[in-house]
């Protein structure tokens, strides 16, 4: 009896013991786990990359190269602009038509895509800074006999939709009139002027310019009209967005005071602002 006792009590002793050590051992390892998780390095968030929709059919103001990769004048100056104002950007081509829409829903953050800043637009969006100075230019065949705006009038004229070459002409012509052709792009219309299906194409001049040069098989001209109002370019941002649009303005400032800006419009204009201006 005395024996089976001490033994009971030997054996409670030890599963004691035993339960002390473990609890030992966990309190061992919770005090040390704070120590673990100060010394890990503290995970630096990525930084935001801003996406920029543009429409690229529009050279030399954005189009795709060979490589598919978007290329133009609007491309470098928002590049340079993003790297002034310390922000990543990333381009996203995206169709004219609806691409308002894109940066009011949040799946844009910019637009630029030669984008002619307006009193309408300016009631949706916000605009940066004018960017580019522009106008609208008439394109017709060289044995064409329009000499000016107010010719068109009884001609068929293709444009792009939704554009400020849209707008004049419709402003013309008649909004139902069916002389007018709408298409995606300048380009197309520039090609429907090619084959006949239109007299004469309306839009920006830098477009037009680019494509009569670049297109010398086409035989076409281009026919000026001092009615038209000089248009600028600004870089879109979605409505209130004050504080990307002061970072815009901010970067695009800069690259006009260090000459980014001008060396930017000499690759793809052949002179600077000024000089490109007083050639005309």
């Amino acid at each position: 009896m005395s024996t089976s006792l001490t033994t009971r009590r030997f054996l409670k002793t030890g599963a004691a013991l035993a339960v002390a050590l473990v609890l030992a051992a966990c309190g061992k390892k919770e005090e040390a786990a704070p120590a673990a998780a100060a010394s890990a390095p503290a995970e630096t968030p990525p930084a935001r990359v801003y996406v920029v929709g543009t429409d690229a059919a529009y050279a030399p103001f954005e189009s795709q190269n060979e490589k598919g990769e978007i290329v133009g004048f609007d491309i470098d100056v928002v590049s340079a602009v993003a790297q002034k104002a310390g922000i990543q950007v990333k381009f996203v081509n995206t169709p004219w038509e609806g691409m308002f829409n894109t940066v009011a829903q949040g799946d844009r953050d910019l637009l630029v895509s030669a984008i002619t800043i307006t009193d309408e637009r300016k009631q949706t969006m916000d605009f940066s800074a004018p960017y580019f100075d522009a106008q609208q230019l008439i394109a017709v065949k060289e044995d064409s006999k329009v000499a000016k705006f107010e010719d068109l009038k009884k001609l068929k004229v293709g444009v792009q939709t939704g554009t400020t070459g849209d707008e004049v002409v419709t402003k013309l012509i008649g909004k139902d009139s069916t002389a007018i052709k709408r298409f995606e792009s300048t380009p197309l219309a520039l090609k429907e002027l090619e084959s006949g299906g239109v007299d004469a194409v309306v839009a920006d001049n830098g477009v037009v310019i680019h494509y009569v040069a670049n297109n010398a098989g086409s035989k076409f001209k281009t026919v000026s009209d001092t009615t038209f109002t000089p248009e600028q370019y600004g870089i879109v941002v979605k409505k209130g967005n004050a504080e990307l649009l002061e970072k815009i303005n901010k970067g695009l400032a800069d690259i006009k005071a260090d000459g980014t800006y001008d060396k930017i419009y000499a690759s793809w204009f052949g002179a600077a602002p000024a000089a490109a201006a007083a050639s005309k």
